[in-house]
C-alpha cells in the first residue's frame, strides 16, 4: 500500500518562509492530486478504492462555490457506481422527470417558442438509453457532487489540504517528483515529494504550463457570463418542466450583453444560473452595473412580481482547447487541465471522471507490481482522442443553435428587420411557410446535443492495453455517432449493458455490476468451463485476480431477456475479457485448443509483462 506521512506546520522541517529555500526534507507521499474538482476528487476515489493513499491539494478555501457543472451522464454514473457513490449521487441529485425538456421562450414566464425531450426522456428514445446503461442522467451541481467525492476520498486514506497553491514541480535522478507548494493562509511554502503527479488543476493549470504540453487550439467563440440567481419559479416550470431554457426576444431591443441567455436550474425551482451571450459583434468588454444585471435579468424571468436576488455574476470564454497528450513521464494530466470546452452536451465533469476512471487501475497494477510501467503510456492514447472528440462535439453543439437563431430572425442587427422575419413565423405566406420549417428543422437539429448517447458512450480505446489478436478490422461506427451508441464487445469498447438474474429469480443486476471491482473479468457461456479454469490458472501466474463468469442456461447467471446473447458478439463456447474500468480488453470468438495460453498471451500483452 501506498504511504502518506504529514506533519503540522509549525514543526514540520520542510516548510519555510515565502521566498526562502524550503528544507531539504520535504514530505512524502506515493502520489500527489493538484486539484480536487470533478477530475482530482475522483481519481483520489478510485485509486483509494484500489488501496492507494495520497495527498489532494486545492489552492481554493474549499469545494466549488458555484454550480458550473450540473449534468452527470450514464458513463459517468458508471464509474461512481463501481465504488458504491451511485445511490448517493442519486439522493441529493433532481431526478430524471425535472430534465424533461430544453425550451425556446421569450421569458421564463411568458410565452414559449418551442421545446424538445431531453437527456433521456425522449419516449421515442427511451429504448436507446435502457439498452446503454443501467444507470440514468441526473442533474447534481458541481456544488454537491465535487463534497461527496472528496469526503469519500478522504475516509477511504487520502489528505486533503485545501487554500494550498501548487508553485512548482522538478524531477529529481532518483525518479521522484519534489513539488514545491504554499499555504495561502500563512504564505509559508514546503516541499512534497511524490512517485506521481497528477495535474487535475483545471483550466490555468500550471503542470500543464511547466510541462510545456501543447494545446491544440481553436478560435474560442466568445464570452459568456454566469448570473446565479435566486428566485422561485416553481409556478411557471409546472407547465415549462425542464431544466435548460433558452430565453430570447427576436423582436424587442435587447442589452449587448444578454443578447440571449440559458438558464439553467441549480435547484428546483428556486436557484437558477443565467448564462448570458452577448449580441454577436458585440466584443468581450463589457461592465454592468449590479443594477443593468438585475434589470436583464427580470426580463429574462417576464414578471416583476417574483422577488429576484443575484447571488454571484462571472465570466468565461467559449474555449476549444484539447491538449496534445496527457502525460510526460510520471506526471499524468487530466479535465479541464488538457481538454476545454463550453457546457454544450453536457460532456465536462463526466469526461473528468472517466479520465481518473481510465487512469486509476492503471496506476494500481504498476504501483503493484501486477503490469509493466508501459501500461501506464496507454493513458493518453486512449484518453485524448476522447477529449478532442468532446471538445469539437461541445463547440459544434454550441453552433447548431445557429440555424435556430436565423430562423427566429434575431441576427439582424436592426430591431424592424427582426420585427419583420419574426412576424413571418405567424402569417400564412411563402415565407411565413418557410421560417416555420427552417424553425422546425432547426430545433430538431439540436438533438445532438440533448439526445447524444452516443457521444456520451461510443469510447473507441486503441493502445497497447487492448488486445487484437484474432480481430478483423473494426466496422466502421455507426451512421450518427453522436446519437446513436454501438453496443459491440469488440476490443477497446465499453462493456455492453445487460439485465442478468438467478435461476431462482431475485433483484436483476447488469453485466457492468459482474465487471470492475479493481479486477479483470471474463465473461463466457455453455461450452466455456475451460476458460473459467484458465482465469484461475492465469490470475495464479500473473499475481493478479480475475472473476470469471458463466451467463446462459443453468449457468452462474441468466441471460433474463437474451440480451446478453444478442449484445455478446460471440460464440457461447468463446470468452471476453474485461479490464477494470469495464471496457473489453480482448475476445475469443468461441473456444480454443489451448484457452490457457491464450489467456495468458492476452493478459501479458495488456499488461506488458513479455
Amino acid at each position: 500500500m501506498a504511504t502518506t506521512s504529514t506533519t503540522s506546520s509549525d514543526v514540520n522541517p520542510s516548510i519555510s518562509n515565502h521566498g526562502s529555500n524550503p528544507a531539504k526534507e520535504p514530505i512524502y507521499t506515493d502520489l500527489l492530486i493538484i486539484g480536487a474538482g470533478p477530475a482530482g476528487a475522483s481519481l483520489a476515489c478510485f485509486l483509494a478504492q484500489h488501496g492507494l493513499e495520497g495527498i489532494m491539494l486545492a489552492s481554493t478555501p474549499g469545494t466549488a462555490d458555484t454550480p458550473r457543472a450540473h449534468i452527470t451522464n450514464m458513463a459517468a454514473l458508471e464509474c461512481l457506481r463501481d465504488i458504491g457513490l451511485e445511490e448517493e449521487c442519486k439522493q441529493v441529485a433532481v431526478k430524471g422527470d425535472c430534465m424533461q425538456h430544453t425550451r425556446w421562450c421569450r421569458s421564463m414566464t411568458g410565452e414559449e417558442f418551442a421545446r424538445i425531450y431531453s437527456w433521456g426522456n425522449d419516449p421515442a428514445r427511451a429504448g436507446d438509453y435502457d439498452a446503454a446503461s443501467p444507470c440514468r442522467h441526473v442533474d447534481i451541481p458541481q456544488t454537491v457532487l465535487e463534497p461527496i467525492l472528496v469526503q469519500h476520498a478522504i475516509r477511504s486514506g487520502f489528505s486533503c489540504r485545501f487554500d494550498t497553491a501548487f508553485l512548482s514541480f522538478e524531477r529529481r535522478p532518483d525518479g521522484s517528483v519534489i513539488s514545491t507548494v504554499q499555504d495561502n493562509l500563512s504564505k509559508l511554502t514546503y516541499q512534497i515529494r511524490s512517485k506521481y503527479l497528477f495535474g487535475c488543476d483545471g483550466a490555468r493549470s500550471q503542470v500543464i504550463r511547466q510541462l510545456e504540453i501543447p494545446l491544440v487550439k481553436k478560435p474560442g467563440q466568445g464570452l459568456a457570463i454566469n448570473v446565479l440567481v435566486k428566485v422561485d419559479l416553481g409556478d411557471a416550470v409546472k407547465t415549462r418542466m425542464g431544466n435548460l431554457h433558452w430565453v430570447m426576444r427576436p423582436d424587442e431591443g435587447h442589452d449587448l450583453f444578454g443578447w440571449t441567455a440559458i438558464v439553467r436550474m441549480v435547484k428546483p425551482w428556486n436557484e437558477w444560473m443565467f448564462i448570458l451571450f452577448p449580441a454577436p459583434g458585440a466584443g468581450v468588454d463589457f461592465a454592468p452595473s449590479d443594477e443593468e444585471y438585475l434589470k436583464c435579468v427580470k426580463k429574462m424571468v417576464g414578471d416583476d412580481s417574483l422577488p429576484l436576488e443575484i447571488l454571484g455574476i462571472s465570466k468565461w470564454f467559449i474555449n476549444e482547447i484539447v491538449a496534445e497528450y496527457y502525460s510526460d513521464g510520471n506526471i499524468f494530466c487530466l479535465g479541464d487541465a488538457v481538454h476545454r470546452h463550453p457546457p454544450i452536451n453536457g460532456l465536462g465533469s463526466n469526461t473528468c471522471i472517466q479520465d481518473a476512471y481510465n487512469l486509476a487501475w492503471k496506476l494500481a497494477y504498476v504501483m503493484n507490481g501486477q503490469a509493466d510501467a508501459t501500461l501506464l503510456d496507454s493513458y493518453s492514447l486512449e484518453r485524448q482522442p476522447v477529449g478532442k472528440s468532446i471538445v469539437t462535439r461541445a463547440n459544434q453543439g454550441l453552433r447548431d443553435h445557429g440555424p435556430l437563431w436565423e430562423a427566429l430572425g434575431m441576427m439582424d442587427p436592426s430591431v424592424e428587420v427582426r420585427k419583420k422575419h419574426f412576424a413571418e413565423l405567424s402569417e400564412a405566406t411563402p415565407e411565413g411557410v418557410s421560417r416555420r420549417q427552417k424553425f422546425q428543422t432547426a430545433v430538431q437539429g439540436t438533438s445532438h446535443e440533448f439526445h447524444g448517447v452516443g457521444i456520451e458512450m461510443n469510447q473507441r480505446y486503441t493502445s497497447n492495453a487492448i488486445c487484437l489478436d484474432d480481430e478483423s478490422p473494426r466496422a466502421q461506427l455507426p451512421t450518427d455517432p453522436v446519437l446513436e451508441h454501438e453496443i459491440t464487445t469488440y476490443p477497446g469498447s465499453r462493456l455492453p449493458h445487460a439485465w442478468l438474474n438467478t435461476r431462482l429469480p431475485g433483484k436483476q443486476f447488469s453485466t457492468i455490476d459482474l465487471a470492475g471491482h479493481c479486477c479483470f473479468s471474463l465473461f463466457t457461456g455453455i461450452g466455456g468451463e475451460e476458460w473459467k479454469i484458465a482465469a484461475k490458472s492465469v490470475a495464479g501466474d500473473l499475481g493478479i485476480e480475475i472473476h470469471a463468469y458463466s451467463i446462459g442456461w443453468h449457468q452462474d447467471y441468466e441471460d433474463v431477456y437474451f440480451d446478453w446473447a444478442r449484445r455478446r458478439e460471440i460464440a457461447e463456447d468463446g470468452c471476453i475479457l474485461v479490464r477494470p474500468d469495464r471496457f473489453v480488453a480482448w475476445r475469443s470468438h468461441s473456444m480454443s485448443e489451448n484457452p490457457t495460453d491464450k489467456l495468458r498471451h492476452a493478459l501479458k500483452t495488456i499488461l506488458g509483462k513479455f
